[in-house]
Order: structure tokens, then sequence, then C-alpha cells
């Protein structure tokens, strides 16, 4: 039992951590003069002394209207293209405040705003500031002043932070700031749509199994959490939301470093518009003379779909310092995964497909969830891997010259309390020994995180080397090849006071270090090895994406997702990286009550678009209980064609090409370039087929030969012309996948 005093200093330093700020530090030092570059930008700015601040690019404008909206406009062919709908009236600015309760808004002072030449990690821009007073409000000391910033590097994107200084003589708390406040419509792009009538990605881990990208609808609404857990153990997220018409599309996000813990809500309004912001929980109070600065975020707009975004995002994290590894050469080899054999697989079971995997040309073989005794300890089950077995079965694989992952999940350990399926908690060794190591909520109690799991805090520096020293175990002591990490979002929030952090985020944001010591681990031991994070269902977490040899479609349900997920992660982390399409049995899949039916054998959708193949099969067979993941004669004969024919392209290996766009573009498609050739896969938009015309984008003039790869079937040539896309008759079911070549 805690004593008394114990538990009044629990409380003293929940109360001190819960004025800290949540997504970034509460009082910000003076920036530095930024460095001067040696020829100025190419961007143009004027500022009207009433308003709007205009910035013009090479193919994009913003202008900083006088309420404070930041509207976006796509330049090309003489058109100013935008989904920006700023409301009549007032207050209708992107960035304010909430005091009290109540919002605060602002009234720019373009005569006092500052220009400046700026040369940064970013490249060569322009750096503005405007500062701002409280709008009808007297007795509200606080002054603000807006940054925004553009780089000729970037020219589809515009950078704002938004500085709180309390100018009063008493504390004045700021309870939530809000940035990018937008409201778009559809109709402005095109006037026979209904306003809403646009297509969405939203990159929180939110709910397993939901659409990462879809058309909207009148009643479309999502809170979008970023960050730390949410309910259900998920969490994390890529920090974008993107919406997409046929001509011109918008993205809001942040582009720090960190996974800071706020939220991206968007939703159809009463008026039929879509609005989103970037809703900031600060949850600080600053004394006088303090300043409070909101996170870096931004506003795209661009031609295309959701692959252009990401990709900007991505480009500029990439500067900040974003480090993206390139993936093993083994990353792109086919793989197979054990677990079609479920919860209660053996040594026996798994060795026995070598063979079949041999005659099939795949590389990988994984050994997935339930092989271990207790999450958190990671030990080998006595009754299903007695002894040594764990090793002895890799070393039988490697005998036969395949690879072997092994399958877990960092973080989480059991506590005693709840289950998964049908696994019983106890209270796992870890936890015993060290209590002091885990998370703890804003009760006291312990964090939850995936699974129901209680969560090891990742910012103490001994649960770091704890999973250093579980890396070297299952890399060099049991000869394992690589990991693949399942069920991995995020964590909750730390109010342990053990931990002595500066913040509760302190825990969320030091989720990054664990699966870096885990990459970086491995790597040093086994170069060629392939570390796999998988965020079952839902988009992954900006913390660990950089530390991964190979991305995963994440229990995809479909072949829609495994498409649409592929293309998410080769905007994400290169048009060259290595992206799993799952198991092929994802691919089709029908709801049974609370469980799914996974059949489906569609490859095509991980071979056209450029994905890595796998498969979960049984074989031999075994009974009715298997069914759908048996391999049978017909089975045997697509699986072998198919990874066949993928080993033979090996597109995954390609350069990706984003000329299409999702949603717009009938038949929807994706092309790749490969050894002087290109490559184009086709879907059909139902199952009543496809026929028509394709357009083969990309070409440069020339004549080039037409080749259906799947069937081995010449299709004729076409002719590229400067200015002219060429078009090929088509007729098809379900896929069409296409080599062209001079």
């Amino acid at each position: 039992m805690k004593s008394p005093l114990h538990r009044i200093y629990f409380l003293i330093s929940v109360a001190f951590v819960s004025v800290l700020i949540l997504a970034c530090n509460r009082v910000q030092p003076k920036p530095k003069e930024k460095e001067q570059p040696s020829q100025p930008s190419a961007i143009k700015v004027q500022i009207n002394p009433g308003g709007p601040l205009l910035l013009t690019t090479g193919t994009a404008s913003f202008e900083v209207e006088p309420s404070g909206y930041i509207q976006a406009f796509l330049l090309g062919e003489g058109k100013r293209l935008t989904l920006d709908d700023p409301k009549p009236g007032q207050p209708a600015d992107s960035d304010y405040l909430v005091h009290d309760g109540k919002e605060i808004h602002f009234v720019l002072e373009f005569d006092q705003a500052k220009v400046l030449e700026s040369m940064g990690k970013l490249g060569r821009g322009k750096h503005i500031e405007i500062p701002a007073h409280a709008l009808g409000l007297p007795g509200v000391n606080v002054q603000r002043t807006l940054t925004v910033e553009a780089f000729d590097d970037f020219p589809n994107l515009l950078l704002s932070t938004v500085e709180y200084k309390n100018t009063g003589t008493s504390d004045f708390a700021v309870d939530r700031a809000v940035e990018q406040q937008h409201r778009f419509n559809a109709k402005l792009a095109d006037a026979k749509a209904k306003p809403w009538e646009m297509w969405s990605f939203q990159g929180s881990s939110y709910d397993w199994g939901k659409d990462d990208m879809y058309k909207l609808t009148r009643t479309s609404s999502q809170p979008n959490a970023f960050g730390e857990a949410v309910k259900g153990g998920y969490g994390g997220g890529i920090p974008v939301v993107a919406f997409w018409t046929a001509t011109v599309g918008e993205a809001i996000g942040h582009v720090e470093t960190l996974p800071l813990t706020l939220s991206i809500p968007v939703k159809v309004d009463s008026d039929s518009r879509v609005e989103a912001e970037l809703s900031i929980p600060a949850k600080t109070t600053l004394k006088p003379g303090e300043t409070y600065s909101t996170p870096r975020s931004f506003v795209a707009v661009y031609g295309g779909d959701f692959y252009e975004p990401l990709r900007m995002w991505s480009g500029v994290l990439q500067k900040e310092g974003w480090n993206l590894p390139k993936p093993s050469s083994e990353a792109y080899n086919v793989s197979w995964c054990g677990w079609g054999y479920e919860f209660n697989v053996t040594p026996a079971l798994m060795e026995g497909t070598i063979p079949k995997l041999k005659d099939m040309g795949v590389k990988w073989a994984t050994l997935d969830d339930r092989w271990f005794d207790t999450y958190g300890d990671w030990n080998a089950r006595a009754d299903t891997f007695p002894g040594d077995s764990i090793k002895t079965m890799t070393d039988d694989f490697h005998k036969q010259g395949m690879l072997v992952q092994l399958w877990w999940l960092p973080l989480g350990a059991e506590d005693g309390e709840g289950k998964w399926e049908s696994h019983k908690y106890v209270v796992s060794k870890v936890v015993q020994e060290h209590p002091e190591w885990l998370i703890l909520d804003k009760e006291g109690k312990h964090g939850r995180m995936t699974r129901n799991l209680a969560a090891l805090c990742p910012a103490v520096p001994e649960v770091q080397a704890y999973y250093k020293k579980l890396t070297e175990k299952f890399i060099r002591e049991w000869g394992y090849d690589g990991s693949k990490l399942d069920n991995i979002y995020s964590v909750p929030m730390c109010y342990n006071p053990a931990h002595h952090h500066k913040s509760p985020q302190d825990s969320v944001n030091a989720v990054a270090d664990v699966y870096r010591t885990i990459f970086q681990t491995t790597r040093a031991i086994k170069p060629n090895s392939v570390t796999q994070s998988c965020p079952c269902g839902t988009p992954p977490s900006l913390a660990w994406l950089p530390y991964m040899d190979q991305a995963v479609t994440a229990d995809p349900v479909g072949a829609t997702q495994v498409r649409r997920r592929i293309k998410m992660y080769k905007a994400l982390l290169g048009p060259e990286s290595a992206v799993y399409g799952d198991h092929v049995e994802l691919s089709t899949m029908d709801r049974i009550g609370n469980n799914w039916r996974e059949h489906g054998e569609d490859f095509a959708s991980t071979v056209g678009t450029g994905g890595v193949v796998g498969t979960k099969f049984v074989w031999p067979e075994l009974g009715p209980k298997y069914k759908e993941v048996n391999l049978t004669q017909h089975k045997d004969e697509v699986w072998k064609r198919w990874i066949g024919l993928y080993n033979s392209k090996m597109l995954s290996k390609g350069t990706f090409l984003n000329l299409y766009s999702y949603g717009y573009d009938v038949p929807e498609a994706y092309a790749i370039q490969k050894d002087g050739k290109m490559y184009y896969a086709f879907f059909a938009p139902s199952n009543v087929g496809w026929s028509g015309e394709v357009e083969l984008r990309g070409l440069a003039p020339g004549t080039y030969h037409v080749t259906d790869y799947v069937d081995g079937k010449s299709l004729g040539t076409v002719q590229a012309v400067s200015g002219k896309t060429p078009r090929l008759s088509a007729n098809f079911k379900q896929h069409l996948l296409l080599e062209v070549s001079q």
C-alpha cells in the first residue's frame, strides 16, 4: 500500500506536469537570426496596407486575408484553382486561441509586416512576420505574431506558425490553439459538384480496417487524433489530411519531426462545406512576458491525389532531419508467413512447408504470433517450442537457403489484467522486476496500449537498453534475420513521477528511440536483415516510420486497400521503397459476425503497383479449420505462376510514378519505370469489368510495343507523340498489367 506522503507527492507531480505544454515547449527562446541567402528567393511578395498579403511562386499563390484566413491557389494555364471558401463575415481566420472556454480572434497589422529573405534547411525562401492584436476584447493583453514561410524548393506549400505573448501583468491561460482552419468547397473546382464531393486522405491511426482515403459524403466526420495512444490502443498516425478533386487539391498538417499530440478534425458542416483545422491542446498558462508558439503547420495546394501532399510532407521532414534508410536488398523478396497455422504453430509445421517454399521461389519465412510465453518477456513457449527448438528451426531454414523473421510487439507487457484471444495475462517477469518502468496515467494506474497491455515507458533509458538486449537475443543468439514488428501504434502519455519527465508527452516522443534501437541493432548484427513494421489496419506513425526496411499494407481489408496503401507508402518513403502487400489471402475478405473470412488470390494488386508479394498458405493441406488457407491444387498453380512472375519482373525495385489521380482517372491506374521499360496496371471499377481505352502516360515520343505480361500476349504497338498521350483499346474483367518497351 502506498504511503500518504507518496500519494501527496504523486498528486503534486501530476498537477505540475499537467500544466506543461503537451505539443511543444511553452516558453520559446528567441530564434536565431536566419542565414541570409547569397541570392534572393524567386518568390514574389506583395503586401497591401489593409491586406491581403500575397506570396506567389511559379506554381502556386497564397493569400493571407485581412481576416487572417490563408487561402491557397494552384496556378497553371492562366487559371487560379482553389478549394478554399472562407465564410463571409467575421471571424474567418485560420488561427485563433481559446481562453477560459472563449475563442479569441485577432486583427492582422499588415502595415507592420516584416519581409525577410531566408536560407535554412528547406533552402532559399521568404520569411514574413505579421503582428496582430486581439479583436474586440478589451482587457485581453495578448499579442500575436503570425509567421509564414515559402520556399523555392517547395513551391506548392506554405508553412506557418503563431506566437502568442502575454503582454499583461497577470497570468493568462491558453486552453487550446487552432491553426490552419480551412473551409473547402468542391464546387469552386467543379460547378456541377456538391460542396462535399471530393476525395480525402486522413492519416490518423483511428480504427482497424477503416479506409485511409475515401470519397466524402454529406455526413462525413472524423476526429483524427494524432500522437498518443487512443481508445483501442491505436494512435500515432501521419499528421496530414488531404482533399482533392479532378483539377485541384489541398492539404493541411504539421511538419514537426515529433509525434505531437493534437488533432486535425474533419467534418462536413451544416452548410455542406468541408471544415478542417489543427486543434492543439495547449493547456498552458503564460506568466507576464512569456510566449507560446504553435507547431509548424502547413497548407499545400496541388494537382493530383493524396500522393502529392504526402510526398511534399515527407520531403520537408527529410530536410528537417528525417533520415529514411535505403531498404535492405532482401526486403524485396517474397515472404511466406506461418500465421496460416494461427496461434499454436510448431517447428514441425513451419519446417514442413520448406519444400513447397523452395519450389515456389519464396525466400522468407515468418514465425508469427504466440511462439512466446509472455508479452514483455519474450521467451519461447515450452509447450510449442521446447528447449532450443526456436533456434534449431531457424538453423534448419538457413541450411535450405531461406531467411526467417520473428514476430514480436515492443513496449507491451503483461501485468495480470485482462487477456488477448485465448491468452490470459499473467504478471510478466519484467513487470515483477521493474514496475518502475511502466507508464502511469493521471490516476496513477498502468497506462494501456494495444491488446490492452500495460506499456513500458520508452523514455526510460533502461527500457531502451532492455529492447536492445532483446533484439540482440533474437538476431544474434537465435539467428533470426529480422523482425516483424506488429500491432505497433503509439503509447499513452506518461505521468509516472519516478521518470521525471519534462512533459507527459515525453513517452510519446520517445517511441522513436525504441524503434531506432531495434532497427539499428538489427542492421549492425546483420546488414542484410529486414525489419518490417505493421500498424495493423491503420496508417503508420511518423515516430517509427524512418526505422524499418519494409513497410506493410497492414491487414488490408481487400485488394483496394492493398493498392491504396502501397501508393501511400511509395509517397512517404520514396518511389523505390519496399512495401509488403501483406498476405494475398487478405485481398478478398467477407465479414462473418465479428470475424473475417480471408480467401483472396489477387496478386495483381501487389505486383502491378510495385509491392512485395506475400502469403500465409498451409501445406500440406489440413482439416476444415484451415479451409481458406489450405494450398489446394488450384492455389498451388496460381501461387506458383504469380510468384514466378513477381520474381522475374521484380517491379517492387522499380520507380513508382504518380501519373494517375485516384478517384478520378478511370480505370484506376498505376505506372512503374524499370530497366528502360514502362509497366502499367489497370484495375476495373467493378466486377463487371472494363471496356474502352486506357491512357499510357509518361512515355517519351516514339513507337512502343505493348505486352500483357501476365498472359504473355502481344497487344500491338502505340505511337507516343509530344503533347499527346497514346491510348490503347482494352477489354478486361479485373485487371490488365502491361509492359511497354521500344
